[in-house]
């Protein structure tokens, strides 16, 4: 005797009502799957801590940087013009807008370094300086 395979009821033949529940069945998936991430939210905040390294003494040092206001490091001018942290009950980090100039570099020469910066992705957009290394640790 054949039997079809697939059949659940007897000699093969498909049980009732096994349809519509399979559909409900894709259609729950197809929009567990469909639904966008929650995106994450960045909060504004005034101060930029920074962590800043000479390669040439190895000397390394950390700063706070006020949003809008110009600070020094040796020949560097670092001015960050936004701040932005996680909320509390995300993951932690941090990205800053800055505009950094080298006293050092040729009159008329574009900034060192002009973009975001982030605390969790150092390597993805940073200083490339002979002598420093900049970096963002938080937003407070």
């Amino acid at each position: 005797m054949r039997r079809r395979i697939g059949g659940g009821g007897r000699g093969g033949a498909p049980v009732r009502g096994a349809r519509p529940v399979l559909a409900g069945l894709a259609a729950a998936v197809a929009l567990a799957v469909a639904v966008p991430a929650v995106a994450q939210e960045w909060v504004p905040r005034e101060t930029a801590q920074l962590q800043a390294l000479d390669k040439v003494t190895a000397r390394v040092s950390v700063f706070d940087v006020r949003v809008g206001e110009p600070a020094r490091f040796d020949t560097l001018t670092i001015l960050v013009r936004a701040c932005h942290g996680r909320p509390p009950d995300e993951v932690p980090d941090a990205a800053a807008w800055m505009e950094i100039t080298d006293s050092r570099a040729p009159a008329g020469s574009p900034p060192a370094f002009r973009g975001w910066m982030f605390a969790n992705a150092p390597g993805v957009h940073m200083l490339e300086h002979p002598v420093y290394d900049i970096r963002v640790l938080a937003c407070r």
